[in-house]
C-alpha cells in the first residue's frame, strides 16, 4: 500500500512539474505576433505625427485666406458708392466660405491625429 501510494505521489509530482513550465521558445512563439503588431502601430503613429505639422500649417493657411476674403468682402460691401459689381462681392464671399471650410476640415484632421496619439 505504501509503495503504490509513493508511486502515485511521484507520478503526480512528475506530471505537475512537466506540464507547468513554459519554455523560452514557447514564450517567444506567443509574443512574436504581438511584437509585430506593436511595431506596425508605432510606425502608423510616427507617420501621423509627421503629418500633423503639415495639417496644422494647412489649417492656419486656410484660416488666413478666409480672413483675407472676409476683409475683402467687407471692403467691397462697405464701398457701395464705388460702383463695384455684385459678382465680385459674391465671389469674395464664396472664397471666404470655401477657405473657412478648408480650415475647419484641416482642424478636424489635426484633432483626429491628436486623438489617435492620445489613445496610444
Amino acid at each position: 500500500m505504501k509503495k503504490s501510494l509513493l508511486l502515485l505521489l511521484c507520478l503526480c509530482i512528475m506530471f505537475v512539474m512537466s506540464a507547468g513550465c513554459a519554455t523560452k521558445e514557447y514564450v517567444k512563439q506567443q509574443i512574436d505576433p504581438l511584437v509585430d503588431r506593436i511595431a506596425k502601430l508605432e510606425a502608423r503613429v510616427a507617420a501621423l505625427e509627421a503629418k500633423m505639422p503639415a495639417v496644422a500649417g494647412d489649417a492656419a493657411e486656410a484660416l488666413k485666406e478666409a480672413k483675407e476674403a472676409k476683409a475683402m468682402a467687407q471692403q467691397k460691401m462697405g464701398g457701395g458708392g464705388t460702383g463695384c459689381p455684385c459678382d465680385q462681392v459674391e465671389a469674395a464671399v464664396k472664397k471666404a466660405e470655401a477657405a473657412a471650410k478648408r480650415a475647419e476640415a484641416a482642424a478636424e484632421k489635426s484633432g483626429k491625429a491628436f486623438e489617435l496619439h492620445q489613445k496610444k
